[in-house]
């Protein structure tokens, strides 16, 4: 790659972002913008799916609402993405889940990896203080 386009790529590069791998369900954070007024939103689902790398990179996020499967692709470094937080920790096989676009219900399901301190350290914190 050229030194000059990295340069400008490593400033735009969120550094904070929680590292999520294929098969996780997480709550990406999505600023919406609507006149003048500004909220965020949550999307929540599965990922299955990661495409490019640098600042280009975007992955896939599937979830079912109400009987439907949605499958939207957000951009890894857009500034309208303001948090991306992991809920639970997938354990598959595969980089692209694919076989899960038509699929709805526990067939939808990803075998999960059940370390809730992984995804979440206040939970440790929580327990620790209570004993």
């Amino acid at each position: 790659m050229n030194p000059l386009v990295k340069k400008i790529e490593e400033k735009h590069i969120k550094k904070e972002l929680a590292p999520f791998e294929i098969g996780d369900t997480v709550n990406v954070h999505i600023k919406i913008i609507e006149g003048d007024k500004h909220r965020v939103q949550i999307y929540s689902g599965l990922v299955i799916g990661k495409h490019g790398s640098g600042l280009s990179s975007t992955f896939s996020v599937s979830r079912v609402a109400f009987g439907y499967a949605n499958e939207k692709t957000f951009p890894t470094y857009s500034p309208n993405v303001t948090k991306i937080e992991v809920v639970r920790r997938g354990k598959v096989r595969k980089s692209k889940l694919t076989y899960i676009r038509g699929k709805l219900g526990k067939a939808a399901k990803v075998e999960g990896i059940f370390s809730q301190i992984e995804a979440h350290p206040e939970i440790e914190a929580k327990e620790t203080t209570q004993e």
